[in-house]
């Protein structure tokens, strides 16, 4: 007998749409996809008439710092328990927290903070790691990040970083000294070495990636922008196919135009779509405050007081549909930027980021534009319960 039978609705699998289907999930798997409405045999503890929506995989946020008045680095469980049902309430499955640049003794408290509640019920979205975002930056690309703190990678505080066991990402200028080294380092240690807050060269962008280098952080922003006898960063990040780009499709951070070329440069597969999100999401306009320093949240962004933007109030939705806005794809290609790149990105591509039999029963429920009605993680719904009808 079946866990859940979600039925009556429009279905995104890694090989198409099914406009009528339904899946079968149990002990936290999805066990079957199938074309068209089941038979009554089909046994099930829960029936879930969806109504006509569409069911589509788990959003997977890579980069967020905090949300609904939480940051990682408050470094406590309430924080990463309310960024994880902020999360969820915006169809992410699954995330990775992110921490800003700090003094090392701090860093390393939220990472322990971090590691000690992944993989942990947080009642929303399943906390899969750190995304270390800081201190390994450049002074001249450090955007909303304290410069006095600011340092280059040493053996010694990448090991202290590593032995957290934490760390999904971390990031790094390229053109630090002993950039390269870290960069190995932690390839070697199976972590995901991004390049952002850079100004570095196209050479030196290059050489990192063969480095073992596979993410670019946020791309275009705090990053020496593209010149046409100077390509640099972006031009680096456009060009090398092993480097997948992060981009925050809030259209402040980039304009649509921007984002437009950067899809297609890079093709549906070589974007992630992130959040960058800090604890003024999903609050009112206000004053927070982003890795210690006071920001403005006012008309849609996040600004430190001299205008620097200073992470998004985006959310994994609205990002998705601003993608499918801005390119006019269809739901389905705009949410694999959200759902299936993430996944890959994370090496989790055989069991996150797409329906399928034998994948995570991560799901979400949203209308045709996607806005989300309910979401479920590993075959438990934490978000929406009442969104959908029940046949018993």
């Amino acid at each position: 007998m079946l866990d859940m039978l979600f039925w009556n609705g429009r279905i995104l699998t890694q090989d198409g749409v099914l406009d009528v289907g339904h899946v079968g999930a149990k002990d936290g798997r999805i066990v079957s996809v199938h074309e068209g409405y089941p038979n009554q045999r089909v046994e099930a503890h829960r029936r879930l008439d969806m109504r006509g929506a569409t069911l589509a995989p788990g959003l997977i946020d890579l980069h967020t710092h905090g949300a609904d008045g939480h940051d990682a680095m408050d470094a406590t469980p309430t924080a990463l328990e309310g960024m994880a049902r902020f999360a969820a309430r915006h169809g992410v499955t699954a995330f990775l927290a992110a921490t800003m640049t700090s003094e090392e003794s701090a860093v390393l408290a939220a990472l322990r903070n971090i590691k000690g509640h992944m993989r942990r019920d947080l009642a929303g979205a399943r906390l899969l790691g750190a995304y270390v975002e800081g201190p390994f930056l450049s002074p001249a690309r450090a955007g909303a990040h304290e410069q006095s703190v600011l340092r280059a990678p040493t053996p010694r505080e990448v090991k202290a970083i590593l032995e957290t066991g934490a760390a999904r990402v971390v990031v790094i200028a390229p053109e630090l000294p002993g950039a390269g080294d870290a960069i190995e380092r932690l390839a070697q240690a199976g972590v995901i070495a991004a390049l952002g807050h850079t100004a570095a060269s196209y050479g030196q962008m290059v050489a990192a990636a063969e480095a073992g280098a596979t993410l670019v952080t946020h791309l275009f922003n705090a990053m020496t922008s593209l010149h046409h006898r100077n390509p640099g960063p972006v031009g680096a990040a456009l060009t090398v196919d092993g480097l997948t780009c992060e981009l925050i499709a809030d259209l402040v951070h980039i304009h649509p135009a921007v984002l437009h070329l950067a899809v297609r440069a890079k093709g549906l597969d070589g974007i992630a779509l992130v959040t960058d999100a800090m604890r003024g999401a999903g609050l009112p306009d206000g004053e927070y405050s982003l890795g210690g320093l006071p920001v403005v949240v006012a008309n849609g962004s996040a600004r430190l007081q001299d205008g620097r933007l200073a992470g998004s109030v985006l959310t994994m939705d609205r990002a998705v549909r601003n993608l499918k806005d801005v390119m006019e794809i269809s739901l389905a290609e705009a949410w694999r930027l959200g759902s299936a790149v993430p996944a890959r990105v994370l090496g989790l591509a055989d069991t996150k980021g797409a329906i399928a039999e034998g994948m995570d029963a991560d799901l979400v429920v949203c209308d045709a534009e996607g806005r989300v009605r309910a979401t479920m993680v590993a075959g438990r719904i934490v978000h929406g319960a009442d969104a959908m009808g029940e046949d018993v």
